[in-house]
């Protein structure tokens, strides 16, 4: 792993880390769209942390996140709960911002936020383990 590398995906993460919060907030204060936007990018972010580490990047959310389950959830280095999830957050994300008609319940976002929290989890860990984190 090249220092370049390592860099980008802290900052990467730092960035999760900070969406994080920012989910938080929306929750807290019943803004259920932009928690459920907040949170998949939450998601977003940690897998793009890990894919830094091997200098893989992806222009389309689709393709990032595809790469991620093959190489990842697929080979067992991430449990495949955590692919389910991924996919879940996606698509909740995609017709929360895109669809008309979605409502956007507390129990929903709540839902969403977890399941960020659970990525964020498992990908510091990685991190740590690969000696990007200490």
């Amino acid at each position: 792993m090249q220092d370049k590398d390592k860099e980008l995906s802290k900052y990467r993460f730092s960035l999760a880390k900070e969406t994080l919060a920012n989910a938080k907030m929306c929750l807290d204060n019943h803004f259920f769209r932009d928690c459920i936007n907040r949170s998949y990018y939450v998601a977003f972010y940690a897998i793009k942390a890990v894919l830094a580490i091997e200098s893989v990047d992806f222009k389309r959310h689709k393709d990032a996140v595809a790469y991620f389950n093959k190489n990842y959830v697929a080979t067992g280095i991430f449990p495949k709960e955590l692919g389910k999830r991924l996919g879940r957050i996606k698509m909740v994300r995609e017709e929360s911002d895109y669809s008309d008609f979605f409502v956007a319940s507390l129990e929903e976002a709540q839902k969403q936020y977890e399941t960020a929290g659970y990525i964020v989890n498992f990908v510091e860990t990685y991190l740590k383990n690969q000696k990007v984190l200490e």
